[in-house]
């Protein structure tokens, strides 16, 4: 069987674990800050902080953010649901713009439209397949109405913008959320970090991921708690606010240091798998891939199909049951997060967002990932001018 998705893990990164499983630090030891400090060189960002999680990341940008009642973030109705729910962590509120048909990101026209009748605290631009949103359009517009950005980069770590800075230099944004879920572009199993240059935010975020406990003595709120005759307390440490367990493990970054050293050649190869399916499916009748003549800069995180069902002449269930029974696996990314029952009690309108429901109707994921070989994808190929032609 052929998944959709899949991580690559070679004996160095087997390696790199075990010695982590034989040594005296499986969690709060030295390969933390080492994993932070070589993410930090890769994309160019001062400062990140590595958690749990791409969702643990979203929620504490949302609180760095300053998030609260009655505060609103705007982002993508085309994203996992974790992106919209960190501002409902902290009873904030998330609205919509539409996407870009082309892009399946955020449309700058309607941002624009949707910030004139709202008051906005953050826009989240979701990096959509790997491929970087306009965020220096954003941020002009942001800028004007001091609104904080917080980039969603889970499927952009390695990805660029069009300058050649890399996704998470926060050169456009005040943060940056990365995954490094097991289908990502590297992975730590779970996992992810959040980037920033901003000193401040980075040591409140240091403080959330921590149970918002401090223990640099130049930080501390209660100085004489901390002092016995003038000398620091080596014990004292501080819960300034309240914060969560969101620690990621030395097992986990030891796994993470490894998998970036070989980033540029799992970019590399999975541009050269979707440029092979740009070409292949050039031209074919009922589909159309997204984001093509777009795969330079992008991650390449997945590869999707939009395809006409009604002139195929048979639903999408029904395809996704011939490529299993030709032993592939495809996916949805996404169904709308407006979709959802949670969203739908909110009063959320489908006829508000006719580009992002004109491509879910359409979108299916097919296969793309480091391991996948010439001969599997060109099976694949064969399949989809079999199955949808």
């Amino acid at each position: 069987m052929i998944p959709y998705g899949k991580h690559h893990i070679d004996q160095e990164d087997i390696n790199a674990v075990t010695k982590v499983l034989k040594s005296d630090n499986l969690t709060q030891g030295p390969l933390i800050a080492a994993f932070e400090k070589e993410i930090s060189k890769y994309v160019g960002a001062k400062y990140s902080v590595a958690v749990t999680s791409g969702t643990a990341a979203l929620h504490l940008a949302s609180i760095a953010s300053g998030m609260s009642k009655g505060k609103v973030l705007l982002t993508s109705p085309i994203t996992f649901v974790s992106t919209a729910n960190s501002s409902l962590f902290c009873e904030g509120k998330t609205i919509f713009a539409d996407i870009d048909s082309s892009t399946i990101n955020l449309s700058i026209d309607s941002i624009k439209k949707v910030i004139l009748k709202n008051s906005v605290h953050v826009i989240a631009p979701v990096h959509f397949g790997g491929l970087p949103c306009d965020v220096k359009k954003i941020k002009d517009i942001a800028d004007g109405l001091g609104v904080i950005i917080y980039e969603d980069a889970a499927h952009a770590f390695g990805a660029s913008y069009a300058d050649g800075s890399k996704v998470g230099s926060c050169k456009y944004s005040d943060m940056t959320i990365f995954s490094f879920h097991a289908v990502k572009s590297i992975v730590t199993g779970e996992g992810g970090v959040i980037t920033t240059n901003n000193k401040k935010t980075y040591e409140k975020l240091m403080r959330l991921r921590n149970h918002g406990l401090e223990k640099n003595s130049e930080n501390f709120q209660l100085k004489k708690n901390s002092l016995s005759n003038d000398l620091n307390n080596p014990w004292y440490y501080e819960m300034q606010e309240l914060g969560y367990n969101y620690r990621i493990t030395d097992i986990q970054c030891a796994l993470g240091l490894s998998q970036l050293k070989k980033i540029d050649k799992f970019i590399k190869r999975r541009r050269e798998l979707a440029k092979r399916y740009d070409l292949a499916f050039d031209g074919l009748k009922n589909c159309a891939p997204i984001q093509k003549n777009m795969r330079d800069f992008s991650s390449n995180h997945l590869y999707v199909l939009t395809i006409n069902f009604k002139k195929l002449g048979k639903t999408r269930a029904e395809l996704m049951k011939e490529f299993k029974t030709a032993e592939i696996i495809t996916q949805v990314h996404y169904i709308p997060v407006i979709s959802h029952p949670y969203f739908q009690r909110k009063n959320y309108k489908n006829y508000d967002f006719p580009n992002s429901y004109d491509y879910y109707n359409s979108a299916l994921s097919i296969p793309l990932f480091y391991d996948l070989t010439d001969k599997q994808q060109s099976y694949v190929i064969a399949q989809v001018k079999k199955l949808i032609s």
